[in-house]
């Protein structure tokens, strides 16, 4: 299933598509440690999203995705140049969110990373700025 472009070993890859078919010019690759995305066809965008900095996945399917067998994977990062990255409807979603799930994980421990929630953290947005201000002190 891993395919090599560039030296990099790509896990999965898919396109955007439009009433089920693959007809735009926007595509989404995984490799082991990082989710990528390529826009346009003239002007060409590339973003990339290094896995152990993804905070959530949660999956989107409306109707008419459910009609054409597609959905929408939401990945959050502490990423500062792209913390919000939409696969949108992409085949086999389900599938494509806990293959994204099973890689963060395991990429955060190989780093030796501690996954656990931040309870009562004043930064969520990790500006180094406190979110909220406590009056009551």
């Amino acid at each position: 299933m891993a395919k090599k472009q560039n030296n990099i070993e790509i896990l999965w890859q898919d396109r955007k598509r439009f009433m089920g078919m693959p007809i735009s010019f926007t595509k989404y690759k995984l490799s082991k440690d990082r989710l990528f995305m390529e826009t346009g066809l003239i002007s060409t965008k590339y973003e990339e999203i290094v896995l152990y900095r993804v905070l959530d996945i949660s999956l989107k399917r409306n109707l008419w995705q459910k009609l054409f067998g597609v959905g929408t994977v939401t990945v959050k990062s502490s990423d500062s140049t792209c913390p919000v990255l939409e696969i949108k409807n992409i085949k086999a979603s389900f599938d494509t969110k806990e293959l994204l799930h099973s890689q963060v994980e395991e990429v955060k421990k190989d780093r030796r990373m501690r996954v656990s929630e931040i309870i009562g953290d004043d930064d969520s947005d990790g500006d180094g700025i406190p979110d909220l201000i406590d009056d009551n002190d």
